[in-house]
């Protein structure tokens, strides 16, 4: 903030922040920030320290007087706390210093230990605790050696020596200070900690959210896709022969598409505005006839055996996706050309599974490695397992055990 603009600002500008000097070589003129110097505290603290001495001068007259020296060591004391944020520990022994030299000088004791207190606990509060401890212990020593030993060579000439029960008493109220400052410290260590906690669950939150939405659009489009491709390369290679079956190629492509597009809709309204409930159901195992109909557009029968039971949301889009994606790895991986689909329920647990007889047709024989892993994270995410890999007479198995809650059921 450049002159200027500090007077437009009027004199608050100055009371909160400081003449513009103060700021400009750390900030290029910037608006005010938390790194800023603090200035309203030290200025209130100043002048308490100040008048509060002029008061402790008249109460101590054995004293030396209050002096242009004595004024100058008390105001050095507390500009130093300008800086007690940025330069903790050079202020916390800073402060101690100009004390000792104000005391073996014979000035009145006074508010000048309320200026070495705040720089100690600025300290400890920062995280430089064992600095902070020993400027208050340099002090305190420093204070115990001119009150009882040498006081004789120091001014005031008529001074007389402390006792020990004074000194208990300050060495009291010392620790009285730092106690309050640790306690400040621990404080603000566990409100950090749990500003990071809660900033690491919302990450955690947001990557869960992210990996939920490409695990549903991968499942939506490789199926929906896979009967688009067959069935493309079905009408090309029809298209001359028999433009019938073409014909019914291309009614199919368009279908699987319209299918694709109403299912992808439907993920990307999760990442609308938080609260608004989405436009659609969630696909379940009420849906199982489609996916029937269209693996066999595709060209492979499924035949179902069981009837599928009524999940919660959760676990019916689940078991949905999964029988989805097997048959879509039959389709694509398997050259089999018939896929059977069993579902078990019962015991707290629903068994899908899903079989084809192969043989495989390529390298990603039974699923490409994103499929299966989703299958695997879905099934995770409920508390389920997934088994998944070739069987002993040459075709593949998946295997989802996922649990079912049956309060939920009725």
């Amino acid at each position: 903030m450049d002159e200027q603009r500090v007077r437009e600002r009027g004199p608050a500008q100055w009371w909160r922040y400081g003449p513009p000097w103060w700021h400009r070589a750390d900030h290029g003129g910037t608006e005010p920030s938390r790194s800023r110097l603090p200035w309203r505290s030290t200025v209130v603290l100043t002048v308490l320290v100040l008048v509060g001495s002029n008061f402790a001068a008249h109460q101590q007259p054995h004293r030396e007087h209050l002096d242009m020296q004595a004024r100058l060591l008390l105001l050095a004391t507390c500009v130093l706390l300008l800086w007690r944020h940025r330069h903790p520990v050079p202020v916390a022994f800073g402060t101690a210093g100009l004390a000792l030299v104000y005391l073996a000088a014979g000035y009145p004791y006074g508010p000048i230990f309320a200026a070495v207190a705040v720089a100690c606990f600025s300290a400890i509060v920062a995280g430089h605790r064992r600095a902070a401890w020993a400027a208050v212990g340099m002090l305190w020593a420093g204070h115990l050696l001119i009150s009882l030993w040498l006081y004789r060579l120091l001014p005031p000439p008529d001074d007389g020596g402390a006792n020990l029960g004074l000194e208990m008493i300050i060495a009291t109220w010392v620790l009285i200070i730092v106690s309050v400052a640790e306690l400040a410290r621990v404080r603000r260590e566990q409100w950090a900690r749990e500003r990071a906690d809660r900033a690491q669950a919302a990450r955690r939150r947001a990557d869960e959210e992210r990996l939920r939405i490409a695990r549903e659009l991968h499942d939506v489009l490789a199926h929906s896709i896979s009967v688009i491709n067959v069935q493309a390369g079905m009408g090309l290679a029809l298209l001359d022969s028999d433009p019938e079956q073409a014909r019914a190629a291309l009614t199919t492509i368009k279908a699987a598409s319209k299918e694709a597009l109403g299912e992808v809709r439907q993920v990307l309204d999760t990442l609308r505005a938080p609260g608004d409930a989405p436009r659609t159901p969630a696909p379940g195992l009420g849906r199982l006839p489609e996916l029937v109909e269209q693996a066999a557009s595709a060209g492979l029968t499924v035949t179902v055996a069981g009837e599928p039971p009524r999940l919660p949301p959760g676990a019916d889009l689940a078991a949905f996706r999964i029988v989805q994606e097997a048959l879509t790895n039959v389709v694509r991986h398997s050259g089999s050309r018939h896929a059977r689909v069993l579902l078990e329920p019962g015991g707290g647990e629903l068994r899908l599974r899903i079989d084809d007889d192969g043989p495989a047709t390529g390298a990603d024989a039974g699923g490409s490695g994103n499929g299966l892993a989703g299958m695997r994270e879905r099934a995770a995410a409920l508390g389920g397992t997934i088994e998944a890999g070739p069987r002993a007479d040459g075709g593949f198995r998946v295997l989802a055990v996922l649990p079912v809650d049956d309060r939920e059921d009725r």
